[in-house]
């Protein structure tokens, strides 16, 4: 290794399938605080390890962004469930001119390279996956995002029915600010905080919503995140996945940290898919639950504090 350079770590690979480098900068963009592998100066690290994600144009966009910013000679490490893009890891990596050392274990795919003087096709995978404003939706937005390119049909849906709010309120996992432009419709919001896990979607937000009364915040609501309290409402579409596989916790932590940031009879307006048994988080929380509409797969709550 050379010792002159950092090594860097992209995501939180499995232990039993690779070495994580002691001291490595992790760059993921769902752990906050994390660094930017965009920012990392070209031939910087001395090797990295990383968890590619499944979306083809992101996996392929944060791959040639490690191997630019290894240094020549430096060893990068690219490993995935089979399913979720291992499969093509080594035809995507031979692609960008490396020549790839692959193995298989527990149903992941692992690729190694030595990275090469000349790199072929980076530049065009950077630009596939960079942050680009979606034409059709007026909004910035990058692969890899939640519904990046898409409005999601719960948020679509939860914008139909929401009131005109009033005071202070947050939008919890707020992705690129869809539903934060109808919330500042209304005059009467005084602040709005904005908290999503993703800096992608945070970037994209801080272009989508520019007021004056709105702060965005890079959090992760199951750990440190902002220190919001007596809030007149809470607006929330909140995921049910983590790493590919449902995740019920999550939604309901959304609920625990929207109940403790809120005022007595305050709000809390939280789209989900029908199927989540939110009712059973949200009543002991809150005085009063309804459900406002129940259509297409999914369900509107309010519950009042």
């Amino acid at each position: 290794m050379d010792q002159a350079r950092p090594e860097g770590l992209y995501g939180v690979p499995p232990t039993d399938l690779a070495d994580r480098p002691e001291g490595a900068i992790q760059f993921s963009p769902l752990m906050p605080g994390s660094q930017s592998i965009e920012a990392q100066e070209t031939g910087s690290l001395a090797g990295m390890l990383m968890l590619a994600p499944p979306g083809t144009m992101e996996r392929r966009y944060v791959i040639a962004h490690a191997l630019r910013a290894v240094a020549p000679s430096g060893r990068l490490t690219v490993l995935a469930p089979k399913d979720k893009g291992g499969s093509r890891l080594g035809k995507e990596l031979v692609a960008f001119g490396c020549e790839v050392a692959e193995t298989a274990r527990r149903h992941h795919r692992i690729c190694v390279v030595t990275r090469p003087d000349a790199l072929v096709g980076i530049d065009a995978a950077m630009t596939e996956g960079s942050p680009r404003l979606l034409e059709d939706l007026g909004l910035w937005s990058q692969p890899g995002i939640f519904s990046w390119n898409r409005v999601d049909p719960g948020s679509a849906l939860l914008e139909q029915y929401l009131p005109a709010f009033s005071g202070r309120g947050a939008d919890l996992g707020c992705g690129i600010g869809y539903l934060s432009r109808p919330i500042l419709r209304s005059a009467d919001v005084q602040h709005l905080t904005l908290v999503d896990i993703d800096r992608r979607a945070v970037e994209a937000a801080r272009r989508n919503v520019q007021d004056s009364r709105v702060d965005i915040d890079w959090s992760d609501l199951r750990g440190s995140a902002p220190e919001l309290a007596s809030l007149n409402f809470v607006v929330m579409n909140p995921p049910f996945h983590d790493g590919g596989a449902e995740d019920r916790a999550l939604g309901a932590s959304f609920i625990r940290r929207a109940a403790a940031m809120l005022r007595t009879g305050g709000s809390c307006w939280l789209v989900a898919n029908r199927h989540l048994p939110y009712e059973a988080e949200l009543k002991p929380l809150f005085k009063r639950v309804v459900v406002i509409v129940e259509t297409g797969g999914y369900k509107i709550f309010e519950g009042r504090k």
